[in-house]
């Protein structure tokens, strides 16, 4: 009977730390140790054009999604913004924006991957105009502009 009560109780502690709203990931990176989170407040998944069009960044729910480079073809990728461990996004607030660090790591193997492991780029939000930007060239549309 006790190893019933143990084993129910080891199941539900499992499940309910999967359903976490705000999940962190810590992950190794040649910075050191980050903490990474998909738990936004924000619509900042879809996808990313370039000059509204490819190259492309797609963000999708849960953390997946692609990521293509200028003149390569489009890869699979696992993503988050970097965090503090408890889960509290890390960004620099500007006048009408927030910068933040997107980190990815490409799960797909290529013939010719020398960027294994993560890798980042900056995330912003630019308010005023209602645009995302990715690495400052990739941007989507967000909603209306603001006015001042």
């Amino acid at each position: 009977m006790l190893l019933k009560k143990l084993l129910l109780t080891l199941v539900l502690v499992c499940t309910s730390s999967g359903f976490a709203q705000n999940s962190v990931t810590e992950i190794k990176t040649k910075l050191g140790v980050k903490y990474v989170t998909t738990s936004v407040d924000f619509p900042i998944t879809g996808t990313y054009l370039f000059e509204g069009a490819e190259p492309i960044v797609e963000l999708n729910g849960g953390g997946t999604g692609m990521y293509q480079l200028h003149d390569q073809p489009k890869r699979a990728m696992i993503w988050g913004l970097e965090c503090s461990e408890s889960g509290t996004l890390a960004f620099i607030k500007g006048y009408n924006s927030a910068a933040y660090t997107l980190w990815y790591r490409y799960t797909d193997s290529s013939n010719t991957d020398t960027e294994t492991g993560w890798n980042f780029v900056e995330f912003s939000i630019h308010f005023n105009t209602s645009k995302m930007y990715i690495q400052g060239e990739r941007v989507k549309d967000f909603g209306e502009p603001t006015t001042k």
